[in-house]
């Protein structure tokens, strides 16, 4: 819904029906770190809102990485301008080869080489040396996929982290680098403050506020009539329609290439950036009111009070009959490995 509200500013804004598609996909995808600092503070994590929330963002986040792959392909086709379906299919086949390849060998080399490399690095006992083989991990594969397999850094970045994932350490390479994490967060939108144009703000007013109501409203009005259909309560309707009245930092990457590919005006991207910026800071704005709203109307009767605990139910775990190992130090691992037999699985933290 949000990407043809944004072809239809477009087109009204006198743009081509390419860049009309791009402008769109920006404002279709919204921030997963937004949304996580918005359910974390108001512990709703683990609850069913909270994790509808969650997987939906990751369908959205896993879209947009292909539509990263494919764009440049339809770039290079569109400014050939007339061809047959012969050589577009070909085209396309040879991107999504060079994708599959470089998924095939992630799944098979990747799942076992890097989990190996994780462990090795831990086992000389310098948190150090983890967490730099870590960040070069991540940074190698993304760079690789670029080198290699011309796939795009986010793709590569995504299944560096897919891969990381496998290993029995990812929880302890999650904690490590977590200050890098919010290092490179604070970078990435400095980078994108130094982008964004305020004169924008004047000389488009309407346009900017045309692009927020499609961000806040559009897509919120979409996906809360989407969530009742498929029969939750409104209660978890509203909580999902606010999550996504924002936009973050897959429409940065995507009006960046954009830009590179001559397919979105610099008009279009201060539109994004302003949208972005401004849906950001009203996000948790939203969710207070949202709250407010939710104490003030609903009346708890029996089955609103079974809606209400059906929605803040935790989502279970499991793990049953396991022993919790606080700690992978020099103390830790051998703990481990002596609680990690057959019929005594352990959790380290």
């Amino acid at each position: 819904m949000a990407t043809l509200l944004g072809m239809a500013l477009s087109a009204a804004l006198g743009w081509s029906l390419m860049t009309g598609i791009v402008f769109g996909l920006c404002l279709s995808t919204a921030s997963t770190v937004v949304l996580l600092r918005a359910l974390e503070e108001r512990q709703l994590i683990d609850s069913q809102r909270g994790q509808i929330a969650i997987g939906w963002l990751i369908v959205e986040d896993l879209v947009m990485v292909l539509t990263l792959v494919l764009l440049p392909a339809i770039a290079g086709m569109a400014e050939k301008g007339n061809v047959g379906f012969a050589s577009l299919a070909l085209d396309l086949g040879i991107t999504i080869g060079k994708v599959v390849a470089f998924i095939a060998i992630m799944m098979l080399v990747g799942r076992r080489l890097v989990p190996w490399i994780m462990s090795r690095s831990a086992a000389t006992g310098s948190r150090e040396l983890f967490t730099l083989s870590v960040l070069a991990l991540a940074l190698g594969i993304a760079f690789g996929a670029v080198e290699l397999f011309d796939v795009s850094f986010a793709l590569g970045a995504f299944f560096a982290g897919m891969v990381l994932n496998e290993s029995e350490l990812s929880h302890r390479a999650a904690h490590d680098t977590l200050p890098l994490r919010d290092a490179f967060a604070v970078l990435f939108f400095v980078s994108v403050g130094m982008l964004f144009d305020p004169m924008v703000l004047v000389q488009q007013p309407l346009a900017v506020l045309a692009t927020l109501a499609i961000i806040i409203f559009g897509k919120s009005a979409a996906a809360f009539f989407l969530v009742r259909m498929f029969g939750h309560s409104p209660r978890t309707a509203l909580t999902i329609a606010a999550s996504l009245a924002q936009i973050g930092e897959f429409a940065f990457i995507l009006a960046g290439l954009g830009m590179a590919l001559n397919l979105l005006p610099q008009a279009g991207q201060n539109l994004v950036l302003a949208g972005a910026i401004i849906s950001i800071m009203l996000n948790p704005v939203l969710f207070t009111l949202l709250e407010k709203y939710l104490d003030k109307t609903e009346t708890l009767d029996e089955q609103t009070l079974e809606e209400v605990l059906e929605d803040e139910k935790q989502v279970p775990v499991d793990i049953c009959n396991h022993a919790l190992l606080v700690g992978f130090g020099r103390v830790g691992r051998p703990a481990g490995r002596e609680a990690d037999g057959p019929g005594d699985p352990a959790g380290g933290g």
